[in-house]
């Protein structure tokens, strides 16, 4: 996914607006006997009866659990996906496939069987800079209790987390960050070599 918008048309007698948005997958709990490979399978596969396209996948990846010690090691990835409908028609059913998978929110941060995470879509950017760079901008401690009351696009922690930069190099390299500029790519090679020391493919 590159420099679009994030909205493409299908041509027929009604055309229909579909959107492309980049997602974060984990897990580091089991589900019904299932490890968290399987639960990432899982939950993309039900996306797909769901009615969207998943257009790439990356690979898998063991990370530790952010913060340390907030659980047992992660199962990661990500995905370019497609349906119809706008983000927060998106956002709804990335929550409702957690929700059936198990997911609780019990505690920002915990131990889950599932976290689909909307990373981006094309070049939104939601609700808008100022708020986006408040929520960029808050320090850690912050982050451990502060929750937005809306959707923030793109993820506000995405150029601080190997974790998530990691399987982007798998599906989109050459997206943009549609306030700083930077790629993936080059989010990724500014990161310190800490953030990915953990960072293992499976």
């Amino acid at each position: 996914m590159s420099q679009e918008t994030g909205v493409s048309k299908i041509s027929d007698e009604s055309p229909v607006e579909r959107i492309s948005g980049i997602i974060a997958i984990g897990s580091n709990l089991y589900f019904e006997g299932d490890g968290p490979e399987i639960v990432l399978d899982a939950a993309l596969a039900i996306l797909a009866t769901r009615g969207f396209v998943i257009r790439r996948r990356s690979r898998n990846f063991r990370t530790p659990a952010f913060p340390a010690g907030a659980g047992p090691d992660f199962v990661n990835g990500a995905a370019v996906i497609e349906s119809t409908g706008d983000v927060h028609h998106m956002l709804a059913q990335l929550h409702a496939v957690e929700a059936q998978l198990g997911r609780t929110r019990e505690q920002r941060w915990g131990a889950r069987t599932l976290d689909l995470d909307l990373i981006a879509v094309g070049q939104h950017v939601l609700p808008d800079a100022q708020t986006h760079q408040y929520w960029r901008d808050l320090p850690l401690e912050a982050q451990k209790t502060a929750v937005p009351p809306e959707l923030i696009l793109p993820h506000p922690r995405l150029e601080e987390r190997g974790f998530v930069l990691a399987p982007l190099m798998d599906i989109a390299p050459e997206w943009s960050h549609p306030l700083t500029g930077r790629t993936v790519s080059e989010m990724y090679e500014a990161l310190p070599q800490d953030a990915l020391r953990d960072v293992v493919v499976l």
